[in-house]
């Protein structure tokens, strides 16, 4: 299905978008990906792609209203929630956690990260929102460290999501967080993931909402997001596709999550800000639009434009991002490129120097489970590629470069 553009000044050249398709098209036909919604917008203007099937071995075509679990995509849109209550004084960034976090007071910190997890030192100073928010509060997910004790604790606990262990509920998961010591000291590194999901829990305990009930009030119904939330109902089940993890030998196509009495067909105990969140292309697209607005959608405004600019803005000095940096440049075989923008806003990747064809100040970020979600000031424009691939072997990424470098060609100026 393509959803041809009614303007001649669109922003894109249509053989440029036939180009698009046929690339796109070319992954689905080599059969590594299954299927995919692609979304292109530029001046008020939308291109949607919707090729191939909801599972590997055929099924439902792909439609553009299909559900897809959003993984780490999901932390853009999460840290909205948070520049709320920064808008409206209720956090302030320089404010200490404990208030609202008491599992995070008194931290100790590893002598050295990859050393015994007993063998700690005091936290020189506690932690702050401004700590959370840059995910440099001191500790996360360091895919160069798996195997180190502190890794293989954090996995043990159940803090991080789309592993065999079940993630408990916000409580409980405070609790198994407060009783690790941090890898560094607040402040000193950037670590992925664990305080997005550490957003969710502040965000409930400030507001007395679920994080959910928080994100539906504030973000997703003045945005008209219909479609987005922890889990999907069952009456929308039949739009969510299976998610495969192909055997990275092989390539044999793995169910690692099928829709009815999956993970995402009943609320989950934990809603987790880093990755759980279901969506469609179109409510993604109301979310990153509004950022490209400074913060409005619709004439009504949803985040303050200075609250905007702190998002998509480097956060990060060179000595903080170095663990991003060290990811995306001497481990590319782990990150498949990812990481390799320059910079972290608050939730998002924001890239600080021209490393492929999208230019300087353009912001969002990837998912494990096979999306992408960017958008970019300079060009006016927002592109989403979601599927239902795993990062167990490339072919997710591939198609996502393909997608990027072919988009900023179809530009006409």
């Amino acid at each position: 299905m393509s959803i041809t553009l009614t303007e001649q000044r669109s922003g894109f050249s249509e053989a440029g978008l036939r180009r698009l398709r046929e690339v796109l098209a070319r992954h689905v036909d080599s059969g590594k990906i299954p299927g995919l919604v692609a979304l292109v917008s530029r001046n008020g203007q939308t291109h949607v792609e919707a090729i191939g099937t909801m599972r590997h071995d055929g099924g439902a075509p792909m439609r553009r209203d299909t559900i897809f679990r959003m993984a780490s995509t999901s932390k853009p849109l999460s840290m909205a929630a948070a520049m709320v209550l920064l808008d409206e004084c209720r956090l302030r960034l320089d404010d200490v956690v404990e208030p609202w976090l008491p599992e995070l007071a008194n931290r100790q910190v590893l002598t050295r990260p990859d050393g015994p997890l007993d063998d700690t030192v005091p936290a020189r100073r506690p932690i702050t929102v401004r700590d959370v928010l840059t995910s440099t509060f001191g500790l996360g997910i360091d895919f160069t460290a798996l195997g180190r004790p502190i890794m293989n604790a954090v996995f043990e606990q159940g803090l991080t999501p789309n592993l065999p262990v079940e993630v408990p509920e916000p409580d409980e998961w405070m609790r198994r967080l407060g009783e690790l010591p941090l890898m560094y000291q607040p402040g000193e590194q950037w670590q992925y993931h664990i305080s997005s999901d550490l957003v969710g829990v502040l965000v409930a305990r400030v507001s007395g909402q679920s994080f959910e009930e928080f994100l539906r009030e504030r973000i997703f119904e003045p945005l008209g997001m219909k479609d987005t939330g922890f889990h999907v109902p069952a009456d929308k089940i039949d739009r969510l596709p299976t998610l495969y993890a192909p055997d990275p030998a092989t390539g044999e196509f793995l169910a690692w999550d099928e829709p009815k009495a999956g993970r995402w067909s009943q609320p989950p105990a934990f809603q987790g800000g880093g990755g759980g969140l279901v969506s469609t292309a179109d409510d993604y697209h109301a979310y990153f639009q509004m950022l490209l607005n400074g913060g409005t959608h619709q004439g009504k405004r949803i985040l303050s434009r200075a609250a905007v600019e702190l998002m998509t803005t480097n956060r990060l000095t060179p000595e903080q991002n170095a663990a991003r940096t060290a990811l995306a440049t001497g481990n590319v075989h782990i990150s498949f490129g990812q990481g390799q923008q320059g910079g972290w806003g608050l939730g998002m990747a924001v890239r600080t120097y021209r490393g492929d064809y999208a230019p300087i100040g353009q912001f969002g970020w990837d998912g494990g489970s096979g999306t992408s979600a960017y958008a970019d000031p300079a060009n006016q424009l927002t592109g989403l590629l979601l599927c239902q691939l795993g990062y167990t072997v490339p072919s997710p990424a591939h198609l996502m470069n393909d997608f990027w470098t072919t988009l900023y060609q179809a530009l006409d100026d």
